[in-house]
């Protein structure tokens, strides 16, 4: 499911870092550039190193736990 490749190289940062930040949603990375969360996920994997990954997907996981309008 490597579909990043339709991604623009120069978004991929951006993405991530937004991706990265505890103060912007899915939805608002969806409104700006398009990518579903599910994508963003993806993105994500294929980005950070495989730890990195976990670690964020724990976080982001806590927070949706605790906040439903965060990611």
């Amino acid at each position: 499911m490597k579909n990043t490749h339709i991604i623009p190289p120069e978004h991929v940062s951006e993405i991530v870092q937004m991706a990265l930040s505890d103060h912007v949603s899915f939805s608002d990375i969806e409104r700006e550039y398009g990518i579903a969360e599910k994508a963003v996920k993806v993105l994500m994997r294929d980005t950070l190193k495989p730890g990195s990954y976990k670690t964020w997907r724990k976080r982001v996981r806590q927070f949706s736990d605790r906040r439903a309008t965060y990611k």
